[in-house]
C-alpha cells in the first residue's frame, strides 16, 4: 500500500513539473521584458536581458536566436550613435585646443595643456591661481605667491557675496608644498591635486563673470581679486578635462562594440 501512495505521489510530481513552464516559455517572457526595456530606451538592461538568454536556456532555440538578432540589430545602433557622438566631440576638443599650447618637458610623464594666458612669461611675477592639465584629462589647481616675505600658505578660499569654496591644507613639508626665493623676492606653491581643490575649480568655472576673490590661508592672509583671464583659463581647462575623459570612454565603449560586432 505506501509502495502504491508513493508511486501515485511519484508521478504527481512528474505532471505537475511537465506541466510548468518550458525554457521557451521562460526565455519569451524575458525576451518582453527586453523588447519592454527598449522601448524605455534603456539600452543597456535590455541587452543585459537579451545576452542573458543563451546563458540561461540554451535549449530554447528560438528565442535565443530572436535575442541574438535584437541584440546585434541594438548594438549596430548603438555603434553609430556613439561614432557620431565621438565625432561631435572630437571638435569640440579642437575648438577648446585653441586656448592652450602643449609642452612635455623632460621632467613630464605626460604633455601638459598650458592656457595661453598662464604661460609662463605671463605669470612668473605675480600672485595668482594657475590650473594644470595634461594629455590625460587629469586636472588640478595650484595657488602662486609672489612677493618680499614668506607668506607660509597652506590652502585658499575663493568667494564672492556670501558664497565661497575652500581647498584641503597642503601642510609645508610636504611635496605639494613648494617654496624658493632669489634676491629678495620669495615664492611660493601649492599644488592641490586629486581632488584636494575641494570643488574650487567648479566653483571658479561656474562664476567665470562674478567679481571673485581669493585669500591665501597662512601665516596671515593674503589677498587678490582673481583675474578675468584666470577664471577663463579655470572654465576652459574644466570643459577641455571632461572633454579629453569623455573621449577616451565613447573610444572605449567603441572598442568593446567592435569586438562584440566582429567589426575589423
Amino acid at each position: 500500500m505506501k509502495q502504491a501512495i508513493l508511486y501515485i505521489i511519484l508521478l504527481l510530481i512528474i505532471v505537475v513539473s511537465a506541466c510548468g513552464p518550458s525554457d521557451e516559455d521562460k526565455a519569451r517572457v524575458k525576451l518582453e521584458a527586453a523588447k519592454l526595456l527598449l522601448e524605455k530606451q534603456d539600452t543597456t538592461q535590455a541587452l543585459l536581458q537579451l545576452d542573458s538568454i543563451a546563458r540561461l536556456y540554451p535549449e530554447a532555440v528560438y528565442s535565443v536566436n530572436a535575442a541574438k538578432n535584437i541584440a546585434k540589430d541594438v548594438r549596430f545602433e548603438v555603434y553609430g550613435r556613439t561614432e557620431a557622438e565621438l565625432d561631435s566631440l572630437k571638435l569640440t576638443i579642437a575648438d577648446l585646443e585653441k586656448n592652450f599650447v602643449t609642452e612635455k618637458t623632460e621632467f613630464d610623464r605626460y604633455t601638459q595643456y598650458i592656457h595661453k594666458r598662464q604661460t609662463f612669461k605671463r605669470a612668473w611675477d605675480r600672485s595668482y591661481i594657475q590650473v594644470h592639465l595634461d594629455e590625460r584629462g587629469d586636472l588640478y589647481l595650484s595657488s602662486n605667491y609672489h612677493g618680499d616675505h614668506w607668506l607660509n600658505h597652506t590652502g585658499l578660499r575663493v568667494y564672492d557675496s556670501g558664497e565661497d569654496a575652500k581647498t584641503d591644507k597642503i601642510e609645508i613639508g610636504t611635496p605639494d608644498n613648494h617654496r624658493s626665493d632669489f634676491m629678495e623676492a620669495k615664492w611660493e606653491k601649492v599644488s592641490y591635486r586629486n581632488g584636494k581643490d575641494n570643488g574650487v575649480i567648479e566653483f571658479i568655472a561656474q562664476h567665470v563673470d562674478r567679481n571673485l576673490k581669493a585669500v591665501f590661508l597662512g601665516d596671515e592672509y593674503y589677498y587678490i581679486i582673481l583675474e578675468k583671464y584666470d577664471k577663463e583659463a579655470v572654465r576652459d581647462a574644466l570643459a577641455l578635462s571632461k572633454a579629453i575623459k569623455k573621449q577616451k570612454k565613447l573610444e572605449g565603449e567603441i572598442k568593446t562594440l567592435e569586438k562584440q560586432l566582429n567589426i575589423q
